[in-house]
């Protein structure tokens, strides 16, 4: 098809053509591999001087190893050839190996009969892939695989004989490392079973925020990466976290006065880190930094202990009150949020239930930064008032999703 066929070609002419292609391209590609397990069974350390197909193929196609080994592989299970000592090697699908020359099939179709193929007995397969194949001419491989799930279950209902041997231990790596710019990169493998709960843990974190400050534009990165901080918080402000040196895990802020009281300069962070003042102030209304501020020759003049900022109790009465954050909208529930004072500590703000308000970490930032407004009303119940560009009259708003305790009458 030319430009000027293109130009003038509908949508549907454009579909066909490159459908048309598509075939070409699948056809193509079944051929190449007919051809790989053909110079197989001759050996291709005779013909070509390569140790493997994957390794010639690779130089060939200008591929990754992986890749040539994935088409290597898929050629095999396609294909009929020869053993070196002249034997016959069946294919798992052959069936499927004359559609994929017609240009029939998606490489991903075809791995997926394959893989379901290569789980049945040798006497079950023909009619398995029959059933794969004509379902495969109106559906897509997720459904083919959904297909292939259910005939697996039905001829093998026991599935495989369960491994008598001790369970050989998880295969866990982890590696946290600072750079000089201040951000730290994390990088682990893990066993299925723990990725998976690490999945379904930063899955219920990274949701995206439904308040009143309105749309949550995050990509999908940034709200897994506020995920983890937040699995962070979870984990300092658990009970049962081992002591470290006699206390709970914590890090220690130092930061003078001065800076906390105005939000302007630096605090020191753990042993090598840093954050800004601002950052200080957020961290100093509850309890997972230990903030030690400092007077202007350095001298400790106010050492944040666990216990001083919010006790377990005043926490407990906090989380009874707010039963969640209270910023308009949110819904994360209590052990997602950190205690805020309205007043702030580094005023003088006193730590007591009416001068407290449980926020998620985002909404805790979120007041600490912009011109949202909190404060208890008459009832005991924080309000939050709303920025001028959000509603110039600023009134009042409440969360309204966490519903309060049923006090009796």
């Amino acid at each position: 098809m030319d430009s000027e066929s293109v130009w003038q070609a509908d949508a549907a002419a454009l579909a066909d053509r490159v459908s048309s292609l598509l075939g070409v391209v699948r056809s193509a590609e079944a051929e190449n591999g007919s051809l790989l397990v053909e110079i197989e069974s001759r050996g291709v350390m005779e013909l070509f001087g390569y140790r493997s197909v994957a390794r010639l193929f690779e130089h060939l196609a200008d591929v990754s190893k992986a890749g040539a080994e994935r088409v290597v592989k898929r050629a095999a299970a396609l294909n009929a050839g020869r053993a070196l000592d002249g034997s016959p090697v069946p294919a798992i699908a052959p069936a499927t190996g004359a559609a994929a020359l017609d240009g029939r099939l998606s490489a991903p179709m075809i791995d997926t009969i394959v893989d379901v193929l290569a789980k049945l007995a040798p006497e079950h397969r023909d009619d398995a892939e029959g059933s794969l194949l004509s379902f495969a001419s109106s559906a897509g491989h997720k459904q083919v695989a959904a297909l292939g799930a259910r005939i697996v279950a039905h001829l093998d209902p026991d599935g495989a004989e369960p491994d008598s041997a001790e369970p050989s231990t998880p295969s866990r790596e982890l590696s946290l490392r600072r750079k000089r710019t201040g951000v730290w990169e994390l990088t682990g493998r893990f066993d299925d079973e723990t990725g998976t709960r690490a999945s379904a843990l930063l899955d219920s974190l990274a949701e995206r925020r439904n308040s009143d400050e309105g749309a949550d534009f995050r990509s999908p990165q940034e709200r897994y990466g506020d995920a983890f901080s937040d699995a962070v918080d979870l984990a300092l402000n658990s009970p049962d976290l081992p002591m470290q040196a006699g206390e709970r895990a914590h890090v220690m802020v130092a930061v003078s006065l001065e800076d906390l009281k105005s939000g302007v300069g630096q605090a020191t962070l753990g042993d090598t880190g840093t954050m800004t003042a601002a950052e200080a102030r957020v961290h100093a209304c509850d309890s997972m930094l230990i903030p030690a501020v400092l007077g202007e020759k350095s001298e400790p003049l106010n050492l944040g202990r666990l216990r001083r900022l919010i006790s377990a109790g005043l926490r407990r009465a906090l989380f009874l009150r707010d039963r969640g954050c209270a910023f308009p909208g949110c819904h994360r529930p209590p052990r997602h949020c950190q205690g805020h004072h309205i007043r702030h500590w580094s005023e003088g703000g006193p730590t007591d239930l009416n001068n407290l308000v449980l926020l998620c970490a985002h909404h805790h930032r979120l007041l600490h930064r912009s011109a949202w407004e909190v404060h208890i009303a008459a009832d005991g119940l924080p309000e939050f008032r709303p920025p001028a560009f959000l509603d110039k009259h600023r009134k009042p708003r409440r969360n309204n999703i966490h519903q309060p305790l049923p006090f009796a009458a």
